[in-house]
Protein backbone atom coordinates (compact mmCIF):
# COMPACT_ATOMS: atom_id res chain seq x y z
CA UNK A 1 0.00 0.00 0.00
CA UNK A 2 1.13 3.52 -0.78
CA UNK A 3 -0.27 7.05 -0.79
CA UNK A 4 -1.42 8.52 -4.11
CA UNK A 5 -2.67 11.96 -5.04
CA UNK A 6 -5.49 12.18 -7.57
CA UNK A 7 -5.00 15.14 -9.90
CA UNK A 8 -7.48 17.20 -11.89
CA UNK A 9 -6.69 18.43 -15.40
CA UNK A 10 -4.73 21.41 -13.97
CA UNK A 11 -2.53 19.11 -11.82
CA UNK A 12 -4.26 20.21 -8.62
CA UNK A 13 -4.70 17.49 -5.99
CA UNK A 14 -8.40 16.73 -5.59
CA UNK A 15 -8.14 13.56 -3.50
CA UNK A 16 -5.55 11.52 -1.60
CA UNK A 17 -5.89 7.75 -1.27
CA UNK A 18 -3.98 4.80 0.15
CA UNK A 19 -4.03 1.95 -2.34
CA UNK A 20 -2.10 -0.83 -4.02
CA UNK A 21 -0.26 0.00 -7.24
CA UNK A 22 -2.42 -2.61 -8.99
CA UNK A 23 -5.60 -0.70 -8.10
CA UNK A 24 -4.15 2.61 -9.28
CA UNK A 25 -3.09 1.01 -12.58
CA UNK A 26 -6.72 0.06 -13.27
CA UNK A 27 -7.96 3.64 -12.88
CA UNK A 28 -7.51 4.72 -16.50
CA UNK A 29 -10.02 7.57 -16.23
CA UNK A 30 -8.11 9.24 -13.37
CA UNK A 31 -4.58 10.54 -12.85
CA UNK A 32 -2.82 9.29 -9.73
CA UNK A 33 0.72 10.21 -8.66
CA UNK A 34 2.62 8.49 -5.86
CA UNK A 35 3.12 11.10 -3.15
CA UNK A 36 5.03 11.49 0.07
CA UNK A 37 3.90 14.99 0.91
CA UNK A 38 0.96 16.97 -0.29
CA UNK A 39 -2.73 17.30 0.18
CA UNK A 40 -5.93 18.48 -1.38
CA UNK A 41 -5.37 21.83 -3.08
CA UNK A 42 -1.64 21.29 -3.65
CA UNK A 43 -0.21 21.48 -7.19
CA UNK A 44 1.92 18.82 -8.86
CA UNK A 45 4.56 20.46 -11.10
CA UNK A 46 5.65 17.23 -12.77
CA UNK A 47 8.25 16.48 -10.12
CA UNK A 48 7.13 17.96 -6.79
CA UNK A 49 3.97 18.69 -4.84
CA UNK A 50 3.69 22.37 -3.92
CA UNK A 51 1.40 23.77 -1.23
CA UNK A 52 -0.94 26.62 -2.13
CA UNK A 53 0.81 30.01 -1.91
CA UNK A 54 -0.10 31.42 1.52
CA UNK A 55 0.40 35.09 0.53
CA UNK A 56 1.17 36.88 -2.77
CA UNK A 57 4.53 38.17 -1.47
CA UNK A 58 5.87 34.72 -0.55
CA UNK A 59 8.19 32.89 -2.97
CA UNK A 60 9.19 29.25 -3.44
CA UNK A 61 12.61 28.19 -2.20
CA UNK A 62 14.76 25.42 -3.66
CA UNK A 63 12.93 22.87 -1.47
CA UNK A 64 9.57 23.95 -2.96
CA UNK A 65 8.46 25.54 0.31
CA UNK A 66 6.93 29.02 0.46
CA UNK A 67 9.10 31.63 2.19
CA UNK A 68 8.10 35.11 3.37
CA UNK A 69 10.08 38.17 2.25
CA UNK A 70 11.25 38.55 5.87
CA UNK A 71 12.02 35.52 8.06
CA UNK A 72 9.77 35.05 11.08
CA UNK A 73 11.44 36.16 14.33
CA UNK A 74 12.80 33.32 16.45
CA UNK A 75 12.43 34.93 19.86
CA UNK A 76 9.89 32.41 21.17
CA UNK A 77 6.89 34.70 20.65
CA UNK A 78 3.98 33.85 18.35
CA UNK A 79 3.62 35.82 15.12
CA UNK A 80 1.18 36.27 12.30
CA UNK A 81 2.08 37.50 8.81
CA UNK A 82 0.67 40.91 7.82
CA UNK A 83 0.60 40.91 4.02
CA UNK A 84 -0.40 44.58 3.76
CA UNK A 85 2.65 45.73 5.74
CA UNK A 86 4.87 42.82 4.64
CA UNK A 87 5.92 42.12 8.21
CA UNK A 88 5.45 39.75 11.12
CA UNK A 89 3.13 40.96 13.88
CA UNK A 90 3.24 39.57 17.41
CA UNK A 91 -0.04 37.94 18.48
Amino acid sequence: MATYAELDTDNIVINVIVADAEFVATQTDKTYILCIRGGIGWTYDGTNFIAPQPFPSWVLDSNHDWQPPTPMPTDGEQYSWNEEELEWVAI
